[in-house]
């Protein structure tokens, strides 16, 4: 039975599952304050929408993607249960998708494996990361890497766990044991952002959102202001009145309100701190929504998405996973892999291009390429059948009968292509001879 509950109940530092560290009372308190004056944590951050939707995507797409298992050094696949089905309540998609929001928010996922009695790992169960400490001890034979875990249960009960039975998927760091917290590292800039979008509601909270002030030489009390003011909205709003001309008397004028050149630079720098979350965890800005600047790599978005692919989400997020669960959770001959040709195909155009240079070139089947759109297999021996180019033979030389093949092969291959010439040709004379008789 697992330690931990599905869902994270820490409230407050009341619950006996909260550890009294000093991480934990700053993490219940808003976490550390910052020179910007905003507290962050890795749950506060989350209020900003620019780190919000790159946790999202980081995440969503990490999980969604599909998992196969293969047999090592093949292409050949694989069934794992294990992967399958592993939790009692939780899909896989939600499984994987918790455990990236875990690491990319505290640089670490842990994952209780809970094994059956054969020793076999029968399910995995998602442990909050600020539940769990890891340190190293000397290795022994009950623990030959030396590491080792304390985590907290939901009953306030720390356990000391090893690697068989707490899967640690460790980010970014620089000891070997732990990854850092892109969330701690980048706090000055999520809490600058933070601030600039607190500022920014407060500059139209007071008032900047006025459109004018319309002024009088005469002392007016509450009514006659009241009075004046639906007297001058009567006249010049709606867009029935547009363009008019308005007329004062007794000494009246209007005074427009514009915003202070300053405060729109203020709001303008916002757009920035969106750069700089979009860089701190290595998303593009067009899936951040921010399409000002979404031609700046590449042609376009494909070109900005494939170069994610390549240089970020692959290398950062998903090979680890796939060689932590390969060493970890599948027997030995097994590896896992994630298939990104979903993420990778370009448009039809492309792909047509690219399937028939390979089809040709004897590269791809007709099944390799149904595979790749994630259509069903062509029965019988024919969809796996791989052509070979005809022609494909150095200048001047006959394909049929290479020049330096023996006279015998020679002739033998040369027999064999007139036999088929002269079949082909008596087909086609049969064919058209019961064209005539019909």
């Amino acid at each position: 039975m697992s330690l931990f509950g599905l869902f994270d109940r820490r409230s407050s530092p009341e619950n006996p599952a909260v550890p009294l560290t000093d991480s934990s009372l700053l993490d219940w308190l808003g976490g550390p304050k910052t020179e910007a004056g905003v507290q962050v944590s890795e749950r506060s951050a989350l209020h900003m929408p620019a780190v919000w939707r790159s946790v999202a995507v980081i995440a969503g797409v990490s999980a969604a993607l599909p998992l196969h298992t293969y047999k090592a050094g093949t292409k050949d696949r694989t069934t794992s249960l294990l992967l399958g089905d592993p939790h009692p309540e939780l899909t896989p998609l939600e499984l994987w998708r918790l455990a990236y929001v875990h690491k990319v928010l505290w640089g670490n996922a842990y994952i209780q494996k809970l094994r059956a009695p054969s020793g076999q790992v029968k399910e995995l169960w998602p442990v909050s990361s600020d539940r769990v400490t890891v340190d190293r001890e000397r290795p022994s034979e009950a623990n030959p890497s030396g590491k080792f875990f304390y985590a907290t249960d939901d009953w306030g009960e720390v356990h000391r766990l090893t690697p068989r039975e707490l899967m640690h998927l460790p980010g970014l760091g620089y000891d070997g044991l732990k990854g850092l917290s892109p969330v701690s590292l980048a706090r000055g800039g999520i809490s600058l952002a933070q601030a600039a979008e607190l500022s920014a509601g407060q500059l139209f909270g007071r008032g900047n959102m006025v459109s004018g002030v319309l002024q009088t030489e005469q002392r007016l009390d509450a009514e006659q202001a009241a009075a004046l003011k639906a007297r001058w909205q009567a006249k010049v709003g709606g867009i029935e009145n547009a363009h008019q001309v308005a007329v004062l008397d007794s000494g009246a004028s209007f005074q427009p309100v514009t915003m202070p050149l300053k405060d729109a630079q203020f709001l303008e720098s916002r757009e920035f701190q969106i750069t700089e979350v979009a860089r701190m965890f290595g998303v593009p800005l067009f899936l951040l929504m921010e399409t000002a600047k979404s031609t700046s790599w590449g042609t376009g978005l494909e070109q900005q998405a494939q170069g994610w692919v390549t240089f970020d989400l692959g290398p950062t997020w998903l090979a680890p996973t796939e060689q932590r669960i390969t060493k970890e959770l599948l027997p030995l001959g097994e590896y896992a892999h994630y298939a990104l040709q979903g993420l990778l195909r370009g448009d039809s155009s492309s792909r047509a291009t690219f399937y028939r240079a390979m089809r040709d070139t004897g590269v791809m089947s007709a099944n390799d390429i149904r595979y790749l759109e994630e259509l069903p297999p062509i029965p019988g021996p024919e969809g796996d059948t791989y052509l070979q180019p005809t022609y494909m033979a150095p200048l001047g030389s006959n394909p049929f009968a290479p020049d330096d093949a023996p006279a015998p092969v020679r002739a033998a291959a040369l027999m064999a292509e007139a036999r088929r010439l002269l079949a082909d040709h008596a087909d086609k004379e049969a064919d058209d001879a019961d064209d005539d008789d019909q």
